[in-house]
């Protein structure tokens, strides 16, 4: 019994071109590719320090503020343990946001400029 190879997926049985080393120079020379940059960067780095910063805040507080980090919220709920718990909600949270702007932003950019450089154009 023999099995043949499945072509690949999207394509009409022939594998994508395969681009030279100078197409690469040229599409990250492309405003398409700069657009598609500053898209990411746009978006990725206030989010990266605006988390960085809200972790040394917990993390400075933490370290200098244990009596106001203390303090008693409700029960055996005190104002450390929900600034934890934060910690988790926000990384989700920017995980989530970034899913977003990358399905709708980054993605259809990237792809456009993929198939262009398999397609050969």
């Amino acid at each position: 019994m023999t099995t043949e190879a499945a072509p690949p997926p999207g394509g009409a049985g022939t594998p994508p071109a395969t681009p030279a080393p100078e197409d690469f120079t040229s599409v990250q020379q492309s405003p398409e590719f700069a657009e598609l940059r500053s898209s990411y960067r746009s978006f990725a780095f206030p989010l990266t320090v605006a988390f960085i910063a809200w972790y040394l805040l917990y993390v400075l507080l933490s370290n200098y503020a244990g009596g106001f980090m203390g303090t008693r919220l409700f029960g055996n709920v005190n104002v450390a343990l929900v600034l934890g718990l934060a910690q988790f909600a926000t990384t989700f949270l920017i995980a989530w946001l970034y899913a977003r702007h990358a399905a709708a932003q980054l993605d259809p950019k990237a792809e456009a400029i993929k198939a262009r450089m398999e397609g050969g154009a």
